[in-house]
């Protein structure tokens, strides 16, 4: 099993270039690729258990979105969007030098994968969304702003893991060793000592200024998605509802769907029977 390596590139906003991190596992010998991106206030360490064994086939990158881990914060909370983000892993795919790139992304990393994969002429050729879809009901967004971008501060990583169980508590299943890690790897030690969650606040401010009052509404993107294509969802997940799953199996690419048992938003994805989910559908639609 392969250990991995940091890298970077220049990602560009209109306000000047930003460095964007990316952690890769396996040879760029490989032929095969895969982008893990992960959630809204998240960072690429959410992906190391499934990387790891991805690895094993495939050369895995797992990007920091900019303003996340170890990227750099935008200059203003205006460039905290999607057109930003797609811009800059369109960059990484450019960087990788590959035609063709699997990819599997968690919420806000999964609309950036069907926004790519929508495109004309895509180098997505397989797509695994974890846990969202094409309608975001409005509810759902107030809870998550309600609690991005707080910039709460922590004395000892203890408390950084007791906040990251409480508002993630929906991730499942995860063992004390994941939460302590998350804890590690979610929170950076200020010039005063203590600890903040290793983010831009500033996120927080842009989710609050897009919503609407109203659901978020992809549904075209979607349907213009037409490579193969893995839907998770946990069973109690309040981002993506059973209709609008069932309705993406019908629709679109025609998703496969798996349901997490006892999981809400998101299955972590860090657990032996989730990663094999993934790996058993890679094998079944390998080209």
């Amino acid at each position: 099993m392969s250990e991995p390596t940091t890298k970077t590139y220049k990602g560009l906003s209109p306000a000047g270039f930003h460095k964007i991190s990316y952690r890769q596992w396996g040879s760029d010998r490989k032929k095969d690729a895969i982008i893990c991106a992960h959630g809204l206030t998240r960072n690429a360490h959410d992906f190391d258990k499934l990387a790891a064994r991805l690895s094993e086939r495939y050369q895995v990158s797992c990007p920091d979105f900019p303003g996340r881990g170890q990227s750099a914060w935008l200059a203003s909370e205006s460039l905290y969007d999607y057109a930003q983000y797609l811009a800059d892993m369109n960059a990484l795919i450019a960087r990788l030098g590959k035609t063709e790139i699997d990819w599997i992304g968690t919420s806000m990393g999964g609309l950036v994968g069907m926004m790519l994969a929508a495109m004309p002429s895509s180098p997505i050729r397989r797509l695994i969304i974890n846990d969202i879809g094409p309608l975001v009901k409005n509810e759902a967004l107030e809870r998550i702003a309600g609690y991005v971008g707080l910039a709460p501060s922590f004395s000892s990583l203890a408390e950084v893991e007791t906040y990251l169980r409480r508002v993630h508590a929906p991730f499942a299943p995860m063992t004390d060793d994941d939460w302590q890690q998350m804890a590690k790897t979610s929170a950076t030690r200020s010039e005063s000592g203590s600890f903040d969650l290793h983010y831009d606040p500033k996120i927080g401010d842009a989710i609050r200024t897009s919503l609407t009052g109203s659901d978020v509404n992809l549904w075209p993107v979607w349907d213009n998605v037409s490579c193969p294509t893995l839907v998770l969802r946990g069973t109690q997940s309040d981002l993506l509802d059973r209709p609008t799953a069932i309705a993406m199996t019908e629709r679109g690419p025609k998703a496969r769907l798996i349901e997490v048992p006892g999981a809400g938003h998101a299955p972590s994805l860090m657990s032996h029977d989730q990663i094999e989910m993934i790996e058993m559908w890679l094998h079944e639609t390998a080209p």
